[in-house]
């Protein structure tokens, strides 16, 4: 259909799923008519991008990407607008310049590939490969390729892993120890003391946090459920007091001022987040899994194990650590939290929002502990007489 606009006929027309909305830089009707019967057929021959389409279909990947944001700016949320600015960020190292009229399929799944390869889950390849496909539909290419290109398989509430108490400790414990994984400490000392996620911690502001009172506003998360007020313990001021001496002597102990501000290339810019510390933290998790496999292998040698011995002792000692992510600390917190006794309520107050699975599953914990707790009181008072072999209620003689 055509539709008159400040004088000027536009396109309107939906053809194999797309929609084209054009000018037709005309004020006659009768030419708007016969221009839109030109340009369906040219859409249909696959000419199918505007002249702006084929524009921006043409442009380096990193030049798209900045158009792609500033044009969705006014039509989603500024979360939004954030959410996919960091989804961007391996897309644009990974394609570079490569103009978004090149796209094959081959070149999606290759970075699906390459993703997963590093390590990353098929949910964050989904949600990157998402904002991806939104460019490619902006540039009219996504529909030659689309049958070819399929999401990954995504793992649902996956419970994060939690480590045993001496684990917890050693990790901390290597964390401390390098002056340039302070931020990466402090971060995980705060995740692991008050639940909070890293997109939390990292949009922290000093006004936000009441070291008299000892809590923390929560005012950044991941649904509007995150945000709440945290009473900080012994450990959460402890770091909190150490990141505010490193800000005082930075000149970013400000109220508006981030705990944790961005620093590129050696500049410290107090009013942006840090972006990320996971490198640090990678480096780190990886040295705790050294420090441990090689104590157990000595271990292992020590008592006469041999080099075999020594070997398996190192790989089971680092198993808990391998592929161990900042977001478990707050899994750790919760777990600890439920063994401790806390109710679904208590939780959720201090965690936020927790799906139905995640619940049901810190339920179990709590039972778990506490079936480990009254076995302990166990003490033969039947004399001895098997649990099976007890005559049922009702039943005695």
């Amino acid at each position: 259909m055509i539709y008159k606009r400040d004088e000027h006929w536009h396109l309107d027309v939906t053809i194999q799923g797309v929609r084209y909305r054009e000018a037709l830089n005309t004020t006659d009707k009768r030419q708007a008519k016969e221009l839109e019967k030109t340009r369906i057929s040219e859409i249909k021959q696959g000419k199918g991008a505007s002249k702006s389409g084929r524009e921006f279909a043409r442009k380096p990947f990193d030049e798209a990407t900045a158009i792609y944001l500033e044009e969705r700016k006014p039509h989603v949320s500024e979360r939004t607008t954030q959410f996919e600015k960091e989804r961007l960020g391996p897309l644009m190292k990974h394609f570079g310049e490569k103009p978004l009229l090149r796209f094959k399929a081959e070149d999606v799944t290759g970075y699906q590939a390459a993703r997963l390869a590093d390590g990353i889950s098929g949910r964050t390849v989904n949600m990157e490969t998402g904002v991806l496909r939104r460019m490619l539909k902006r540039a009219k290419v996504w529909n030659a390729i689309s049958e070819d290109v399929k999401a990954l398989p995504e793992r649902q509430d996956v419970v994060g892993k939690v480590l045993p108490a001496d684990l917890k400790r050693k990790l901390f414990e290597v964390a401390a120890s390098r002056p340039e994984w302070t931020a990466a400490h402090c971060a995980a000392v705060l995740a692991v003391s008050t639940t909070c996620r890293g997109v939390e911690i990292k949009n922290l502001r000093w006004q936000d946090v009441d070291l008299f009172t000892r809590v923390a506003t929560i005012r950044r998360s991941k649904t509007k459920a995150g945000h709440r007020t945290i009473p900080l313990n012994g450990d959460a001021m402890a770091a909190l007091s150490r990141l505010l001496e490193r800000a005082r002597a930075l000149g970013s102990s400000e109220p508006e001022h981030f705990v944790f501000p961005t620093c590129e290339h050696v500049t410290i810019d107090p009013t942006r987040p840090q972006k990320s510390w996971r490198t640090a933290w990678r480096k780190l998790v990886k040295e705790t899994a050294r420090r441990v496999g090689r104590e157990a292998a000595r271990d292992a040698l020590g008592s006469g194990r041999g080099i075999r011995g020594a070997i398996a002792a190192w790989k089971r000692a680092e198993t808990p650590l391998r592929g161990l992510r900042f977001h478990d600390l707050r899994h750790q917190a919760i777990t600890e939290m439920s063994e401790g006794g806390a109710t679904d309520a208590t939780m959720m107050a201090v965690a936020g929002h927790m799906s139905k699975r995640m619940l049901e599953h810190y339920s179990h914990v709590r039972m778990a502990a506490k079936r480990t707790v009254l076995d302990k009181l166990e003490s033969g008072l039947m004399g001895g007489l098997p649990v099976k072999a007890r005559p049922a209620v009702g039943k005695a003689n």
